[in-house]
């Protein structure tokens, strides 16, 4: 069993940046591949970026590519979302997810946990 626990959350105006903290419980986090995803209100939630459990790898949605990086620390059970030039259309809950064996990153039902998310709004 894994928990979740997100934080880093916020208020930001347009252009700034924001760096959102993930940490894991357990000792298997190391084994775990995870993403980050976020759920706008009224909308399904969508994937942000994911990373391999080596953190060798790292894929992002097209609509945060260039702005927001995703990195791990294996020794500190923690996942990181450096979020820079952020938008107004950035506003949501955001929430990670850790799984064994993902093949498609980024497919949520792939993740075998989530945590309960950090709101973050941009205000214009």
């Amino acid at each position: 069993q894994v928990q979740l626990v997100e934080s880093g959350g916020g208020l930001v105006q347009a252009g700034g940046s924001l760096r959102l903290s993930c940490a894991a419980s357990g000792r298997t986090f190391s084994t775990y591949a995870m993403g980050w995803f976020r759920q706008a209100p009224g909308k399904e939630s969508e994937f942000v970026a994911a990373v391999s459990w080596s953190g060798a790898n790292t894929y992002y949605a097209d609509s945060v590519k260039g702005r927001f990086t995703i990195s791990r620390d294996n020794a500190k059970n923690t996942v990181y979302l450096q979020m820079n030039s952020l938008k107004p259309e950035d506003t949501a809950v955001y929430f990670c997810a850790a799984g064994v064996g993902v093949v498609t990153m980024f497919m949520r039902t792939q993740y075998d946990y989530r945590g309960q998310g950090t709101q973050v709004t941009v205000s214009s």
